[in-house]
């Protein structure tokens, strides 16, 4: 079995090639220079990097039949401006490296956007090389592309997994710690307050033994968009797990009082949204779609804090401390931690 090209050899025959027939072709045999154009042949056309060859201009001279996968056909390519895809927040800084490589024959490595014809964008990396002449003169440019789109959505997944809840696709409780992490310096430097509050619905076991976890999924994605919905864009709702959220309020005031009117004016507003009623829409048993109208609420628990007064895991166990006295108190209410109690 043989190993894939790389990139390097791909570049290193394209040299090779033109530097022979540029320089070596009157010593080389007829059946020897037709060698060395069938190796280099072969390996451009079986590859699936992008392989094309520019002028000094950046203007195609050449393109691999692997480019059919992103124009159709290589056919009207030539002598086209090879810039003329790239993304336009990305153009620049990709020609500024196409001329030092000219002028210095320094290879640069790039990640940048592609957009075709039909408007989808694909992310490329390239790498291109400069071909001189016999005389040392700068001749061509041989650029090797590869499609990274996919890997980019890969990686995208595999973050998401790990640092989003799949179901509402808020943050989980390791980006909710990066999160409070974060507030908490902001809150040392700033001398303002934050807080923290600790959800718990107060009606979701019946929903789901009545209609199935698959209803109470859509519940909490209902949830999860009403909570949402009352805070700043600056601010972070996380998913706890099962039907507990968090809410992280940034930058209050520099004032407690202020700062304590200010998380109470929002956690009314999530506790009356909460307690609206919901209509759930789900296909019962793969009959017509039924739509449930149900009531639930949300008992909350909140905590201020500022610098570093308390840690991350004590202020967060307030919270749910203080939640619990909600629910103890008769549910859909809000507390707010006290230290002496």
């Amino acid at each position: 079995m043989t190993n894939k090209p790389t990139e390097q050899d791909i570049l290193r025959k394209a040299a090779d090639a033109q530097l022979a027939c540029a320089s070596d072709m009157k010593q080389m045999s007829e059946g020897a220079l037709r060698e060395q154009e069938e190796f280099f042949r072969s390996i451009v056309e079986n590859a699936d990097d992008f392989l094309a060859v520019l002028d000094l201009k950046g203007r195609r001279l050449y393109n691999s039949p692997s480019y059919a996968k992103l124009f159709g056909s290589t056919e009207a390519l030539k002598n086209t401006d090879s810039f003329a895809e790239v993304y336009p927040d990305d153009l620049e800084r990709v020609k500024q490296a196409f001329s030092d490589t000219v002028q210095s024959g320094h290879s640069h490595r790039l990640t940048y956007r592609f957009v075709l014809a039909d408007g989808r964008i694909h992310y490329m990396e390239s790498c291109g090389d400069l071909i001189r002449d016999s005389q040392g003169q700068a001749l061509r440019v041989v650029v090797v592309s590869r499609d990274i789109s996919e890997r980019l959505r890969e990686e995208d997944d595999i973050r998401n997994l790990a640092f989003y809840d799949t179901l509402t696709q808020l943050p989980n409780r390791r980006l909710l710690n990066n999160r409070m992490n974060q507030a908490m310096a902001a809150s040392k430097r700033s001398r303002r307050y934050g807080a923290l509050m600790f959800l718990d619905l107060d009606n979701f076991k019946p929903l789901n033994d009545t209609h199935g976890h698959s209803v109470g999924d859509i519940l909490l994605v209902e949830v999860a968009r009403r909570i949402s919905s009352c805070v700043r864009e600056m601010d972070t709702v996380a998913r706890f797990g099962g039907d507990e959220f968090v809410v992280l309020l940034n930058e209050l005031d520099a004032e407690k009082a202020q700062s304590a009117v200010q998380a109470s004016n929002v956690a009314e507003k999530i506790r009356a949204i909460l307690s609206e009623p919901y209509e759930l829409k789900f296909l019962n048993e793969g009959k017509a779609e039924t739509t449930v109208e149900y009531h639930s609420s949300a008992s909350i628990g909140t905590v201020l804090f500022v610098n570093h007064e308390a840690s991350a895991e004590d202020i967060l166990k307030w919270a749910d401390m203080s939640m619990y006295r909600a629910k103890e108190a008769g549910r859909n209410l809000i507390r707010f931690y006290e230290p002496n109690t």
